[in-house]
């Protein structure tokens, strides 16, 4: 099952940016930006740096799953999604999310599972013509 039929494609697409603009957000802290001199080993520590690291490549090849309209890229996402999101309500001092980040972050987790829901029903209704 992929998402090439018209709406599908469009969002997977939409979901496809957002994710590489989320997965190149965390590599920029990764890499320190904005921290100033301080190592962001230092300041997110090794357990917080290596999740970091983990979502950030999870969501950069989530991007490129959704850019090529198949399935899995959508469910990477979500993947990466769902551990940040029950991280940070969880109260884990790794992920640290703003209430807008958080809102966004459900948005984007929310339009995924649509769309996976969405090519879902599309193909049943494409093997029952």
């Amino acid at each position: 099952m992929d998402f090439r039929v018209e709406p599908a494609g469009f969002f997977a697409r939409v979901l496809a940016l957002a994710s590489l603009f989320m997965g190149l957000g965390d590599a920029t802290r990764l890499l320190g930006l904005g921290t100033g001199p301080t190592s962001p080993i230092v300041t997110l520590g090794v357990v917080g740096f290596l999740l970091l690291a983990g979502l950030s490549l999870m969501r950069l090849f989530a991007a490129v799953g959704l850019w090529i309209h198949a399935r899995w890229g959508a469910v990477v996402l979500a993947g990466s999604l769902i551990v940040e999101i029950v991280l940070y309500l969880a109260g884990s001092a790794w992920v640290s999310l703003s209430l807008w980040g958080f809102i966004f972050k459900l948005a984007v987790m929310l339009a995924t599972f649509a769309l996976l829901v969405f090519a879902q029903m599309a193909a049943r209704r494409q093997i029952a013509d």
